[in-house]
């Protein structure tokens, strides 16, 4: 063995011992693991060679749950609205080729009366592009916020954003090792799931449909997440923005009664995983969003002012209440996707959406007393 830490027994014996001896780790193993990442001081070294190990290899549904766990009993601070929101864990490293359109589309959903929860960093490996922070920032809206701020937020806009620096700052800390990696790893998959409002829906994305089914089983496996439903959408740039076109859907409801069984990586099939696919056409969005220019951010701005003042009546606005309808859909707050994305429209034509943006671009942090916040003992 190279060292006496957990993690290098785990990289030596378990994970890195080579493409035939090399073995998933148990749920303790992998807990211990990510708990020494993020209390202790890792080899540079050995946490490279841990990470990398690990892409190779692939990790199980178990092993995510484990890191996810430790993650969010060593760092997370969660602060808990009194609203249920919908949690948006879109990719921390952001878009690269279009402006984020959640923004937009989490004020629209907050009009229609869905409550939305968006959490990101800032300029996260590898693509470190542009993300829900950048587009609030661009719009001058306070993204410095403490946990309970952001809760405050929630609570009183529908539309919340966290900032992972303050309320997950042992995962941020961990930056410029990735970045000096220069790979994705599973810290990229894992800060997605953070869930800092403590909710039991949650929204994320994918590329390809075996990464969503292994979310799902993450969270089934998971002992501090009580999430009990699961919305992934194959989004643009794998972001959680449905673009034009065919795109698909997996759902997961924890007692639901779904027709397909998929293998969802934990060695079992889930009865409740629905696969769909939906044409955009169907639901009015004709054409693509129009060309963005050098600046995404500034784009995803002016987009989101656009759309819900009501002034654009092109292929951006029809995203957008597409976008708004999947989380109004995902909350369970409308029984079908066509209804949602109609309340959608109309918490745009009447105006509602335009107050929410301008409550959000008000919205001051110090008027706001703490809420419930602080460490949660998640300790499974």
């Amino acid at each position: 063995m190279s060292g006496d830490s957990p993690l290098d027994r785990l990289l030596s014996d378990v994970v890195g011992s080579g493409p035939r001896s090399s073995s998933d780790m148990t749920y303790e193993q992998a807990f211990a693991a990510m708990e020494g990442i993020l209390t202790g001081e890792p080899d540079p070294t050995v946490l490279g060679g841990f990470w990398i190990a690990n892409r190779w290899k692939g990790n199980t549904p178990t092993e995510l749950a484990a890191f996810v766990d430790a993650m969010r009993t060593a760092s997370v601070e969660p602060a808990v609205p009194d609203t249920d929101p919908v949690d948006i864990g879109a990719n921390y490293d952001g878009k690269a080729d279009t402006p984020p359109l959640g923004v937009a589309s989490g004020i629209v959903a907050a009009a229609a009366g869905t409550p939305v929860a968006v959490h990101s960093a800032d300029r996260v490996p590898t693509t470190d592009g542009v993300t829900y922070r950048h587009v609030l920032d661009e719009l001058g809206v306070r993204t410095d916020l403490s946990p309970a701020a952001s809760a405050a937020m929630v609570d009183e806009i529908g539309f919340g954003f966290y900032d992972a620096v303050r309320f997950n700052p042992g995962l941020h800390a961990l930056l410029d090792r990735r970045r000096a990696l220069g790979l994705r790893t599973f810290v990229n998959t894992i800060e997605t799931l953070a869930n800092p409002t403590e909710t039991d829906v949650h929204l994320g994305s994918f590329f390809h449909r075996p990464f969503a089914e292994r979310m799902i089983a993450t969270f089934r496996e998971s002992r501090t997440l009580a999430v009990d439903r699961v919305v992934m959408v194959n989004g643009q740039e794998g972001s959680d923005d449905v673009r034009p076109g065919t795109v698909r859907l997996v759902e997961w409801t924890a007692r639901g009664n779904g027709p397909s069984a998929v293998d969802t990586g934990s060695g079992t099939e889930d009865q409740t995983v629905e696969l769909s696919e939906i044409e955009t056409g169907e639901f009015g969005v004709a054409g693509d969003v129009p060309s963005p220019g050098d600046d995404l951010a500034a784009d995803g701005a002016r987009l989101a002012r656009e759309v819900v003042r009501g002034e654009r009546r092109d292929a951006a606005a029809d995203v957008v209440s597409l976008n708004a309808g999947v989380r109004i859909y995902a909350r369970g707050d409308a029984s079908t996707l066509s209804t949602a994305v109609d309340r959608a429209r109309d918490a745009i034509a009447d105006g509602r959406a335009d107050a929410v943006l301008a409550t959000l671009e008000g919205f001051d942090p110090a008027d706001h007393v703490p809420c419930r916040s602080g460490p949660v003992d998640h300790t499974p």
